[in-house]
């Protein structure tokens, strides 16, 4: 079992930026690949971005492309999504998640076995 914990959410200006952490505890975290989904009102978890277990190869929607970086740092068994330039339309829940296969990247919400709760990302126009 995997136990993620998301962080960093808030209320941001349009322009702005933020650093979401997820924190994982339980299992060793460094084994599995790492991804961040949201999910706006009314609309369905969509995915973000994803990372190998070692750091080397990431995958981006293309919504977020040039403007999301995710990362981790495995002896700290957290990932981070750093968001730069927010828009309006960034705003939602976003989600990290754990895939068991550690060397996959997938977009599907379904390949992902754990899932945090969630932090809230509110951008102002």
């Amino acid at each position: 079992q995997v136990q993620l914990v998301e962080s960093g959410g808030g209320l941001v200006q349009a322009g702005g930026s933020l650093r979401l952490s997820c924190a994982a505890s339980g299992r060793t975290f460094s084994s599995y690949t790492g991804g961040w989904f949201r999910q706006a009102p009314g609309k369905e978890r969509e995915f973000v971005a994803a990372i190998t277990r070692t750091g080397g190869s990431t995958y981006y929607a293309d919504s977020v492309k040039g403007r999301f970086t995710i990362s981790r740092d495995n002896a700290k068994n957290t990932v981070y999504l750093q968001i730069n330039s927010l828009k309006p339309e960034d705003t939602a829940v976003y989600y990290c998640a754990a895939d068991e296969t550690g060397w996959l990247l997938r977009s599907g919400a379904g390949n992902y076995e754990y899932w945090g709760q969630g932090t809230q990302v509110t951008v102002s126009s």
